[in-house]
């Protein structure tokens, strides 16, 4: 169990290397093909459309973010889920505009053969 928790952690820190280098492709490839992205205040990105929800993101903000595990749960062979924060800045980048960032996230990650584990799910929100 501990290599398979590893494998998702190394997967959580190639996402959020994603998110902090603006790599679209990146971040698109850390999801399962029928992968599901809930943004908070955007619509939801899926499948094969994953790279291209993130390329407008990418286009508005830049950020610098850092995720902390709450919670790693591997609950079967193949299925396993993340309770996690981010906390950070995000800079608007038509105006320069620069503020703090904070996130409470939730994950749902599949494994498959071919693949290793991916994210099958991901949804965030902001803290009250």
């Amino acid at each position: 169990m501990a290599d398979t928790k590893d494998q998702i952690r190394e997967l959580l820190a190639t996402y959020e290397r994603s998110l902090n280098t603006s790599d679209a492709d990146l971040a698109a490839s850390s999801y399962t093909p029928d992968g599901i992205f809930m943004p908070t205040t955007l619509p939801t990105v899926t499948g094969t459309n994953m790279a291209d929800g993130y390329r407008q993101i990418f286009e508005a903000i830049r950020l610098d973010v850092t995720f902390t595990i709450d919670e790693l749960v591997v609950t079967g062979q193949d299925t396993a889920y993340a309770l996690t924060r981010s906390n950070g800045t995000q800079t608007l980048l038509a105006t320069g505009d620069e503020s703090a960032e904070s996130n409470r996230e939730i994950f749902l990650f599949h494994r498959t053969d071919t693949d290793g584990w991916k994210i099958a799910r991901y949804m965030f929100n902001k803290p009250a």
